[in-house]
């Protein structure tokens, strides 16, 4: 320490992406309710009688099986149909959906970035479009590169790019940290951890699993456990219970 020179030391030249949710209608009382949710998948039953109310300031983790979560989340963005079983949203609500699969929002797409991020906006000059393509690290002639040729990390940053200009209070994200660098998904944790909404989400990464949700839900063959809490606390408790078996 004594012979570091502090003028040897060099600033990081890594970038942060800036991701910062802001809902446009506060959140009523009634947030979304599920009642008795099953699907069945090329005859495999993935969702079994899953039923739970979201409170009004829930962040709820999703865990078990990653095609049952995904097939939740489709049921209740109202992509797919439930084999059963029914699921209402409140009034209040608005909400925006990150996909486990973006393709669609990218295959066959040639316009370029500002082109691509436009239909989404509610202002449609260059400054406003650049604004948020900028807080994702897209800059200068970067934002007239077409999105066909973008990779796995610069599409999910374009999700998240459209996904701030909606202003929705309910955020649904299925696997959000694919593809992103340690920079962006601290980010990604940052703008989650702030966010004035609810957030239903699915993640590996522990680190914004455990420090995002103050609910887990996990997704069963048998149905669904619910518990308030983060997620070392569940896993503690879930380890407390095999203890005992």
């Amino acid at each position: 320490l004594e012979k570091i020179q502090l003028d040897d030391i060099r600033p990081s030249s890594r970038k942060y992406p800036y991701i910062d949710f802001r809902p446009n209608r506060e959140i009523g009382n009634e947030v979304l309710s599920v009642d008795g949710i099953s699907k069945t998948i090329d005859g495999v039953k993935v969702l079994d009688n899953i039923s739970f109310i979201v409170g009004h300031d829930d962040k709820i983790a999703f865990v078990g099986n990653e095609m049952a979560i995904t097939a939740f989340f489709r049921i209740i963005c109202e992509e797919i149909e439930p084999t059963e079983g029914s699921f209402k949203w409140g009034v209040s609500i608005t909400r925006s959906y990150f996909p486990h699969d973006n393709s669609a929002y990218f295959n066959g797409h040639k316009e370029n970035l500002l082109e691509w991020i436009d239909p989404y906006a509610k202002e449609h000059t260059e400054t406003y479009l650049r604004g948020f393509l900028g807080r994702m690290l897209f800059s200068g002639d970067s934002v007239y590169k077409s999105v066909e040729v973008l990779s796995g990390g610069e599409k999910v940053r374009c999700m998240f790019s459209r996904m701030m200009l909606f202003g929705s209070n309910m955020l649904i994200l299925d696997q959000p940290t694919n593809h992103l660098d340690l920079e962006s998904i601290t980010a990604v944790n940052n703008g989650l951890s702030a966010f004035r909404g609810n957030v239903l989400f699915t993640s590996h990464d522990y680190e914004l699993v455990n420090t995002v949700a103050n609910r887990i839900i996990e997704i069963k063959p048998e149905g669904c456990t619910d518990f308030l809490g983060t997620y070392e606390e569940f896993a503690a408790q879930r380890e407390k219970q095999n203890l005992m078996l």
